[in-house]
């Protein structure tokens, strides 16, 4: 066989996959896209009456545990994001830049929580959060520490992936050489090669908060998914409308991270 059509074949054969994981993606969220219209008791009738709920001053109170669970998780995704920002990314390029040999040490402690059940954390937790709560009171935002050590995987993962692909000791070194200090090297030089890792570990801690539900129980904090879970028992159509809202804010972050990741600013030529 030549190569031309090998290639050929393997494109083929590329396409044919990524269309029935895309069918097999988009059939349950059609499904439940469908389910959302559906009219109680009449499976074959539809109606917009449910996403008419959602803006009735009459449903008001019905709703306002979820909209006050989404408010909270969209603070705690706050929070965890600049947890990530302000301690993992420095933490991984000091590592990188200076202690070499705590490279694997770092990367242990990191990954680590993926070995423990969450619900085995939680159990660490509770001692823990008597101390946070009498620290910083019980506020929901406070789960961000307990979450941010869910995400740490998820979010360490794409930032060492991108400074692996990045000579950054090179980089440092060639800035320093040119007369620039450690922090204007970290702010102007590193920094923005390491976009795309940071933008993706953002995206990966925001839809894990959104999907954080053991945690939120256990700890007794009403959370998105805590909300949507009491909703459920009395109002099925409309937590199917916030899931699936859910889904398409996480995959619309994903198109602008993919867009920003992308960026190149145009250079002025004198």
């Amino acid at each position: 066989m030549s190569r031309p059509v090998g290639a050929a074949l393997g494109r083929t054969g590329a396409t044919i996959v990524l269309a029935l994981a895309g069918v097999a993606f988009a059939l349950p969220l059609l499904a439940l896209l469908l389910f959302t219209f559906r009219v109680s008791g009449s499976p074959n009738a539809l109606t917009l009456a449910h996403y008419a709920a959602l803006v009735d001053p009459a449903q008001e109170y019905t709703y306002d545990g979820l909209f006050r669970g989404l408010t909270n998780s969209l603070g705690i995704c706050a929070v965890t994001v600049a947890i990530v920002l302000l301690v993992l990314v420095p933490t991984v390029l000091l590592v990188e830049m200076r202690y070499p040999a705590m490279r694997r040490i770092v990367e242990f402690v990191c990954l680590l929580p993926l070995t423990v059940p969450t619900v085995v954390l939680v159990v660490g937790f509770v001692p823990v959060y008597k101390v946070v709560s009498g620290a910083f009171g019980s506020a929901a935002w406070t789960l961000a520490f307990a979450i941010g050590v869910i995400v740490l995987p998820y979010a360490y993962r794409p930032i060492q992936a991108n400074i692996a692909a990045l000579d950054v000791v090179v980089l440092g070194e060639a800035a320093r050489s040119l007369g620039a200090g450690v922090v204007p090297t970290v702010l102007r030089v590193i920094l923005p090669n390491l976009r795309r890792g940071i933008l993706s570990a953002c995206l990966l801690t925001v839809a894990v908060v959104l999907g954080e539900f053991t945690i939120a129980s256990f700890l007794s904090r009403s959370t998105f998914q805590t909300a949507l879970f009491l909703l459920q028992q009395s109002d099925p159509y409309v937590a199917a409308i916030f899931s699936l809202a859910a889904l398409a804010f996480v995959f619309l972050l994903l198109l602008v991270i993919g867009r920003l990741g992308s960026f190149r600013p145009s250079r002025r030529t004198p």
